[in-house]
């Protein structure tokens, strides 16, 4: 069942929509991980295969997960920000009621999900303790990232499409390295795992690249994988041998890091 992640009408609306998000809960006698996924689409879309297919796989790790239904275009940033955050703070919230550690909800994205993921992961905060909201109290940092053939760069790599739909073609140069997440990378950005295919025909695999190379300059644990080949947005990768090895990878990963 889906959960309006605002209480009240969501910053920047635009009329009736409301943000969503799908738990898809483990049943367990345990505390519980869990990840927040963002579907790719370039800012303009969703990509099903990128949602319930990615939750149902962390539930076979044993891992709780949320599929969230962030705004896109006609919106622009900061709009999926806000959503994306919200997201975090939402699950961390109802952390006891769904049996979950709220010191092990991490963030996973692809492709513009991916961008939008490591943008939450760069630019999070530890809560307005004032605020009315008890939701909007809570940090919004995820405590890993997993990031999937990503957008991370709007500079000489970037995905025109996503740049486009987020911050328009003529956005303030100021602004396109704010978001450009490689940036923005700190001691405090949280554990990555990232992978991404070498031939990627949409999102440059330098994207990946960019934003380990600012991992390591920061000393950020982080797991870099890179298939040889491979289509852009393959999900789980199921019809690709090679490339569906990031799921195992990842899940490794993911225990290392007490998930």
């Amino acid at each position: 069942m889906k959960h309006s992640i605002w209480q009240q009408e969501a910053p920047l609306a635009q009329g009736e929509d409301q943000p969503q998000i799908t738990p898809y809960l483990v049943p367990s006698d345990t505390i519980t991980a869990a990840m927040v996924i963002l579907p790719g689409g370039g800012y303009s879309m969703r990509a099903s295969h990128e949602g319930e297919p990615i939750a149902l796989w962390l539930n076979g790790l044993g891992i709780s997960a949320f599929v969230v239904d962030y705004r896109v275009a006609p919106y622009q940033h900061p709009a999926p920000l806000f959503d994306a955050q919200r997201s975090i703070r939402y699950v961390r919230h109802h952390a006891s009621e769904w049996n979950i550690d709220p010191h092990r909800i991490g963030i996973l994205g692809f492709s513009a999900g991916g961008h939008l993921a490591s943008t939450v992961g760069t630019h999070y905060d530890s809560g307005s303790p004032d605020s009315p909201d008890p939701i909007e109290r809570v940090s919004c940092r995820p405590d890993a990232m997993v990031l999937c053939y990503p957008v991370i760069s709007f500079g000489e790599y970037r995905h025109n499409g996503s740049m486009s739909n987020l911050i328009g073609e003529d956005a303030p140069t100021a602004l396109r390295e704010y978001l450009s997440n490689e940036l923005q990378v700190t001691e405090q950005t949280p554990p990555t795992f990232l992978w991404h295919t070498a031939d990627d025909a949409a999102v440059p695999v330098e994207n990946s690249l960019l934003f380990a190379a600012a991992l390591s300059q920061n000393r950020v644990p982080f797991d870099l994988h890179i298939f040889e080949s491979g289509r852009h947005g393959l999900g789980l990768a199921l019809e690709h041998p090679e490339a569906h090895n990031w799921t195992t990878l990842c899940e490794r990963w993911l225990r290392k890091r007490g998930f």
